[in-house]
């Protein structure tokens, strides 16, 4: 089985439709799923983001319409999100406006992300209880890092293994490109409030 990533739209290049669909979509061969680590998509995502990162039609046409657009909100926001029908991945780009960031939150899938315009900075948390007090969770930052195009990519594990937080935190917008892993359990992942030492599960996207 293969997770195919479709990118881009006919009607906005002039090229033959055939052509851009050659150009434009991605493959990641999919295996059994033996766990966070040995998932085959977790390092066959390293090469399909950074073929997206420098593929010129899904950067215009999913990248760049949404710079203008961010200097007019004031929080971050999915822009464009593509599932898989058989839920292998999901990918998704996300807006930042200057100031935005998410909550300290993990997921139930790993996860990679590439900044494409700007910078974003991630903050990555490590959880020092053993969950088994309800609702309860004691998390110590490990490191922070500002994410720009020549950066690289980010990767998360699923649960403990990614919990984070990304912002924006320039005056300048900024948009990144995240690809997910297939779900291990029913629930999106989970918010942490280091300030009450809380964790609640995020059921929905």
């Amino acid at each position: 089985m293969k997770y195919q990533v479709e990118c881009g739209s006919e009607a906005q290049h002039p090229e033959p439709a055939a052509a851009h669909r050659a150009r434009t979509t991605f493959t990641l061969n999919q295996g059994p799923l033996n766990g966070p680590t040995s998932e085959p998509g977790l390092q066959e995502a390293i090469p399909v983001l950074s073929r997206l990162a420098r593929d010129p039609y899904f950067l215009a046409s999913r990248i760049l319409p949404f710079v203008e657009k961010a200097r007019r909100v004031e929080d971050w926001y999915v822009a464009y999100r593509h599932d898989d029908p058989a839920r292998s991945y999901s990918l998704q780009v996300f807006v930042w406006p200057p100031g935005s960031a998410t909550r300290i939150h993990d997921h139930s899938s790993w996860g990679k992300f590439f900044c494409a315009v700007g910078s974003v900075l991630e903050e990555r948390y490590k959880r020092l209880d053993d969950g088994s007090v309800p609702d309860h969770a004691h998390l110590e930052e490990l490191w922070r890092f500002e994410w720009g195009r020549e950066d690289g990519i980010s990767t998360v594990l699923p649960y403990e293994g990614g919990i984070h937080r990304v912002g924006n935190q320039s005056e300048e917008p900024a948009i990144s490109v995240h690809l997910y892993g297939p779900r291990l359990g029913e629930i999106d992942g989970r918010d942490y409030d280091p300030s009450r030492a809380y964790v609640c599960n995020r059921p929905d996207d």
